[in-house]
Formats: structure tokens, sequence, C-alpha cells
């Protein structure tokens, strides 16, 4: 046997015994939609996707016109855990999910929208770090959650409806396979505002039809970005093959321009109530978005140089408003 495909095939034996020794192979699951709790954030139940930040009070427009279906990222981080996928009844993450990616990251989009975020049988963090054979099936149980959710909202919600995809992270990788299938070159792309599909690398080819957009006002397209500390770009990123779209959340656009501070209209940090304008810059850098230090009380002591975890928060306000710019853009296109 070729010695390549021996430690392929070693590989995969070893983690297959490994997840064996230590996680239950996850038992599939079939989640009902039409209970409005598999839904982590619905306009037919108040959630804290709903909540408004004090300084934006005054700007919120309870006319919705457009639906957001927001894919929120991993809050399944269990150190001891027994199976691969959550299970959407866990309190604990449930909890997780709704005090971090609904109220910091969902909110951003609710301005004049309904929203509408699927809890679903997530796959645990460590599937990113395991044999990606072996993770695909934990992958796709989350990513048949995530579908059958969409196809129960385009069935009994949408009624034509124009859309925005919106997702972080782990919410990214789905996001992704969810566009591929029902807007890609598909008679439903017409309704597509905008897809926000943050926090993953998204290759230039990815998508056959869909184009990222290039500019503020476009829609029909997609924006993404992945927001590490200036200067800084983590091992496995410069080691891609592969050119990562990326757009400036400050300009919109693809340039490699540095845009400054004073274009950011405000973060949303630990503090929900508070908005922090100028918060961080923003310039794109191969496959990465460069971001300085938050520009907040005690930031000498800020270390960390990856802010994946902010890839929303820091550009907030401005996400904020470009939504509102795409939607007025979208409706005078089809008037």
């Amino acid at each position: 046997m070729n010695l390549k495909y021996f430690f392929i095939f070693s590989l995969i034996i070893f983690s297959n015994n490994l997840i064996s020794q230590n996680v239950s192979l996850t038992k599939i699951k079939k989640t009902d939609y039409s209970d409005i709790n598999n839904w982590a954030a619905h306009p037919w139940k108040k959630d804290l996707s709903d909540s408004i930040s004090e300084g934006i009070k005054d700007r919120r427009i309870n006319d919705s016109i457009v639906d957001v279906f927001f894919i929120h990222p991993t809050t399944y981080l269990d150190k001891d855990f027994v199976e691969w996928n959550a299970d959407i009844t866990n309190k604990a993450i449930n909890d997780k999910t709704d005090q971090t990616a609904i109220l910091y990251q969902a909110s951003a989009f609710n301005e004049q929208s309904r929203l509408f975020a699927p809890r679903y049988q997530q796959a645990h963090i460590n599937s990113y770090y395991i044999n990606p054979i072996v993770a695909k099936e934990y992958f796709d149980i989350a990513y048949n959650d995530v579908k059958e959710a969409f196809e129960y909202y385009l069935k009994n919600y949408n009624n034509g409806r124009p859309i925005i995809i919106a997702s972080h992270s782990q919410g990214t990788t789905h996001a992704g396979r969810l566009l591929k299938e029902f807007f890609d070159d598909k008679p439903l792309q017409k309704q597509l505002v905008c897809a926000y599909i943050i926090g993953m690398p998204i290759p230039d080819h990815y998508f056959p039809t869909l184009k990222p957009c290039i500019f503020e006002t476009q829609t029909g397209c997609f924006v993404g970005w992945r927001t590490y500390k200036n200067g800084y770009v983590p091992k496995l990123i410069a080691e891609e093959n592969f050119k990562s779209i990326v757009v400036n959340p400050l300009t919109w656009d693809t340039l490699e321009t540095k845009a400054p501070t004073n274009l950011n209209k405000g973060g949303i940090l630990q503090n929900f109530k508070k908005i922090v304008p100028k918060v961080v810059d923003a310039q794109i850098h191969q496959n990465v978005l460069w971001a300085c230090k938050p520009n907040v009380f005690g930031k000498i002591f800020f270390t960390k140089k990856n802010f994946h975890i902010g890839d929303i928060n820091l550009y907030y306000m401005n996400i904020r408003e470009n939504v509102r710019t795409r939607i007025d853009s979208f409706n005078k296109s089809k008037k």
C-alpha cells in the first residue's frame, strides 16, 4: 500500500477508535420546527434577538418588510461531552446561544426585519479539529436541521418576502451549503437581499454564480470576513492554497486600503447597552481582515490576536446601517 494512503487510512482508524473510546456516536433525531421552542429567534415570540441597545432605540423601524434567517455559531463547547451533536433541548447550551449569539449578533439585523434563527443539532467545537472525513457526519447532522428549518420557514412563513441570510462561524459553514442548495443560480436568488456569511473562509470559486458584494448598495450578493489583529496571520490561514473572499465592513468593498476608525459607527462589546464608536479600523490583507486593538479602556492589557469572537460585534452599527441600505436598494430595484 502507498505510504501516503496507509497514513490516511491509519489516521481515520485512529480517529474512529478515539471517538468510540470517549464520545458516543451521535443519535440522529428529527427536529420539529412547527414547535416555536425549537427556534432561538422567531417573530411570534419575544426573544433576545428583539433587543435594542440604548443608543439606537429611537432608530427602530417596526415595519418589517424583510426576513432574516440567522444561523448561529458554535455554542456547544463543553469539555466533557458525551455526543458529537448538541441536544437542542439542552437548556445550558440554549441559554448560552441566546445570551451570546442571539443577543450580540442576531440583533444587529432586527431593525426592519422579521428574524428567524433555528436551534439545531450543532456539531461540537472539537469537530473542527478531528479528521474531516469523520467530522463530516456531525456537520451533516447539523446542516440537515438547518435545511429542514429553512424549508419549514419557506413553506409556512416566507410568502415571497425578500430574504437576508446571516451567519457566523459554524453557522457560516452551514449557510454556505444552504446558499448553494437554495439560492445559487436558483429562482430564490431573486429574493436574496444579501448574505452576511461571516467568520469562515469563502473560497472565491465556492459559488458558481453568487457574487461577492463590492459596493454598499449591491444586492443579491454575499459578504464575509475573518478578523485578526493588525499584522497577524495564523499559520493555518497562511498555508491556505486558495483565495478567500474578504469584504471590508467599514467600506463594503474588497480593496486593501485601510479604513480608519472614524468610519466605524460603533461596536457592542461586553456591555450590550453601550455602543463604542470608532472601536476598531479595518483593512483587508490577503485572506483575512486586520483590525487594531479595540479602542476601549484598558486596551493595553488586551493581548488577543484572534478577533473571531468579535467579527460581528466590532462592526455592529456598520452592519446594522448596511442592512438598511441594502433593503432600501433592493426595494427600489423592484419598483
